[in-house]
Parts: structure tokens; sequence; C-alpha cells
């Protein structure tokens, strides 16, 4: 039987007024959750069973990019509140909430998540938890699974109560996002557990005026994973909208300004390119979608499908205007692709378009040479079949067609003259919209991108426009019919 609620407020009374944390799982999640909790203010012990990574944390160096955390661990480390250890024992006597920040990612050959480093680390966890501790989830998991996981902590560890408080990290944002977030959700089954998550994030909801959601387990669950499949939906539809372009040469860059104006839809994840990677977007829909099967509601979710296909879709595309720009064949022609991690700002390169892109430009025969300004290991042990170079200019020397994959800045301010004078072709292949189109054409260079056309819309006064010899209110709009058979054509 659980602890009753009278109960266990009296054995928490320290712990909702100042509460000692873990974290179980230093990745990506766990060290910036820890981190950012000791910059709070909060003494913090964190656990992983991997050693390297302790030992790495413990000497004040993130394993991965995340802009401003490297400082934070360091300074933190200093103050003796952040601390690393490899003992699932000692962070149970050492903490009043323990927070898990597990990965789960995608199960081989299947849509399912992964579970098992969730349900390891409560096995190493629950034999040493004291009476009246709180235990977080924070992973992204298939709804349900915090109502198992209560089930299990009332039988090996009672008196300990669960609540789930989902993330909403963005990477190259996270320290931000941690320290301020736009949202809190805590899902409770009592209120000392609320009281407790209450205490935890007093911080931040003293200083901002954060919203702060109280659900139970499922809902909890739930608006992670909803957000995401929004958020997935949104950057597919924007997509589709570019296959629809391409058929009619219009320009999706136009449309998405005029669509992010109605302030119903915004501007936000309304930016077409090559899609959307990552180590959690890519899985969530997935997972999100394989759960909605075994509760017996799969078809409420079969849009997710689409979803990916069109993300996945996308890619082919790039590898066809690169095809295209370099004669009709990529055998043995030299390629550039800048850009390898799945966003700017980061160096994660899992389920990245840019990465997946090269590795489909290399089966085609190209050449490749990949250049990112932070992704660069993460790449050569994902992809060691790929070639690496040190700057863009190195990637484009002698390229016959460069194509740009992930939006940094460096890319932005790229001099189009003097690469110019380095490439073997001047095609650049823009998949993310980043670039000045009118600067980079200026210096020579055909410009290519997804959903735009391939010309501007209004030539140069020295170069005959393209519809002098058909007026525009003359030239016939294609039917819904003949757009889609189109794309069927492009998709064939």
């Amino acid at each position: 039987m659980r602890t009753s609620a009278s109960q266990l407020a009296s054995d928490i009374t320290r712990a909702a007024t100042r509460p000692r944390l873990t974290v179980v799982g230093t990745g990506y999640l766990g060290a910036t959750h820890a981190v950012c909790m000791a910059q709070l203010g909060f003494d913090v012990l964190a656990v992983d069973v991997d050693t390297a990574k302790i030992e790495r944390l413990a000497a004040g160096e993130v394993p991965f990019f995340e802009p401003g955390l490297d400082e934070l661990l360091r300074a933190n480390l200093a103050t003796g509140r952040l601390r690393f250890t490899s003992s699932f024992e000692d962070v149970a006597t050492f903490g009043d909430v323990h927070f898990l920040c597990v990965g789960t990612p995608q199960l081989p050959g299947r849509q399912n998540a992964d579970l098992s480093y969730l349900h390891a680390a409560v096995s190493a966890l629950a034999p040493h938890l004291r009476r009246g501790s709180l235990v977080v989830g924070k992973s992204t998991v298939p709804v349900g699974t915090a109502a198992a996981l209560a089930d299990r902590l009332a039988l090996e560890a009672p008196g300990v109560e669960l609540a789930w408080n989902p993330e909403f990290l963005r990477e190259g944002f996270a320290v931000e996002d941690t320290l301020r977030p736009d949202r809190l959700v805590f899902g409770v089954a009592s209120a000392p557990a609320e009281a407790i998550l209450r205490s935890v994030y007093a911080p931040i909801t003293d200083r901002y005026d954060t919203p702060v959601i109280v659900a139970d387990f499922a809902t909890a669950e739930l608006v992670k994973v909803a957000a995401n499949s929004f958020l997935a939906t949104k950057i597919s539809y924007i997509n589709a909208m570019a296959e629809v372009c391409e058929a009619v040469d219009a320009d999706v860059t136009t449309l998405a300004q005029a669509l992010s104006l109605d302030e119903r839809i915004g501007g936000k994840f309304l930016r077409p390119g090559v899609g959307f990677g990552g180590g959690c977007l890519p899985k969530d829909i997935r997972a999100f979608r394989a759960r909605a099967d075994e509760l017996g509601v799969g078809h409420s979710l079969t849009f997710l499908s689409e979803v990916d296909e069109i993300n996945l879709r996308r890619r082919d595309r790039i590898v066809q205007l690169a095809r295209g720009a370099v004669g009709g064949s990529l055998a043995g022609q030299p390629v550039a692709v800048l850009g390898a991690s799945f966003k700017p700002n980061s160096d994660d390169v899992r389920d990245s378009p840019a990465l997946a892109v090269a590795a489909l430009l290399d089966a085609a025969g190209a050449i490749v040479t990949v250049y990112d300004p932070m992704a660069l290991d993460n790449a050569r042990r994902a992809r060691p079949e790929l070639t690496y170079a040190t700057s863009a200019t190195e990637a484009v020397t002698g390229a016959k067609a460069t194509v740009l994959l992930t939006e940094w800045t460096e890319f932005s301010e790229l001099d189009p003259a003097e690469l110019a004078e380095t490439a073997a072709g001047r095609t650049i292949i823009d998949a993310r919209h980043t670039l000045d189109p009118a600067r980079w054409r200026a210096a020579g260079w055909t410009y290519l991108s997804p959903g735009r056309p391939a010309m501007p819309a209004t030539a140069p006064a020295s170069v005959p426009a393209r519809a002098t010899t058909v007026p525009a209110t003359a030239r016939s709009v294609p039917t819904p019919r003949q757009v889609r058979e189109a794309l069927a054509a492009r998709a064939a």
C-alpha cells in the first residue's frame, strides 16, 4: 500500500523547504539539468553508469556542445554545489528529489521507444531510496509509463512517490530553456508531491511569471509527445507546400512569410528546408504512433506517418537537385557539404538530415567532403566513409556543386566571390533557405533551393525575362489533378 498523503507530508518537511537534488543520467538532458539546478542554488549530485563521462564532467568538461553550459559547469563545480558519482547508493542517500534523465531512443528495427535504460535506472536506484523522497521523471516516454513506474516504486521503495515533469529543451538554447522555461508541467498523484516540485522550481517561479500546469501522469506524459508531434507536423506541412511550389514554379519562402503573418499560424517552425532531425522529433513521433496503435487509437495518429514520410522525402529532393547541378550523374563528381549537425549551435548528428543527405550523395557515387563548425568528430564516428574538411573553403575547393545543409551563421557570412575562385562548379544548393540568393547570383553562382524558382522572379534588365513570350495573364494555371500528377512524376 502506498504511503498516505499525511505520512508523506510529515516525512518530507526538509525536502519541501530546501531539497537536495540528484540527477540520474548525464547525457544531454541530465547534464544540462544538473548544472542548471546547481546554478539556481541547489546542492546537486549526478550519477551515471558511464564512468568516463562522469570523470569528464567532474573535470569541468561537457561531453557535447551546448552554448554556455561549460562555463556554468566549471563555476558550479568550484562552488561545491555540483558533484558527480557512479554510485546509486550515494545519490539515494544524498538526495530528496531524484530526477530521471536517461535516454529513451527508438528500438532498433521498430517504431517504439526503448525504455530499458529507464527501467535499469529505477532498478539501480529503488533499493537505496529513503522514505519520503520523490522520484521525478523527465525522460520522454510513452503514455502509461509513469503509472507503471509508480506501481514499481510502491513495491520496491515504500514511502517513495513518483512525479512526472517533462522537459522542453531546444538544443542550442538548453541553458535558457532550463533557467527560464516557457512553462512547467507537474504530473503528480498527491499534494505533497506537487509541493516538493514547487519548492524545486521556486527560484524560477518566484522570479518569472512562468505558467505551472498541474496534471495527472498521463496528461503530463502526453504534453511532451503532443508538442513534438505538432512541431514536426508544422515543419512537414511547409515542406509539403515546397513540393507543390516546385510543381508550379512558386516560391515557398514567400508563401511561408504570408502564412506567418496570420496570428493563428505564426512563423515559428514554418521554415521550409531539408526537414527535421535530432534525437527528439523523429523518434518521438514514431514512438507516439506506435503507442497509439497499442492503445487501439492508431487511426488518430495516422497523419504522423505522412509527416515522417514528407520529412524523409526532402532529403531525396536535395540529392535530385545536386544530380541535376552536375549534369545528371553524381558518379565521380566532387560535392561539398556544408553542415553535419541536425541544427546550428549543436554538435548532435542523431538523425541529422545534413549527414543523411551527405550519405545519400556518397551512395550515389559522389565524392563528398563535409565541413561543420562543431560536429566533425561526431560526424566522423557516425559516417567514417565520408571525407571531412577543416573549413568551408577547403570543402568547396574543387567541388562541382556545394550543398548547404545546416544553417550555421558562419555559412551565411561566407563570401561567395571568394568561394567562386576555388570551386570547380559554381552551383550552390541552399537546402535551409539561409543565404541571400541575389548576393550569390551576383558573384556568378547558380542558386538553387527546394521550393523556390531556379531563377529570380524579376530578371535583370540586360537579360530577357522568361515570361516575355507568354503574357503573365495568359499563362495556364495547373488544375489540382495536374499538380498531383506532377508530384507523383517527381516522386517516381
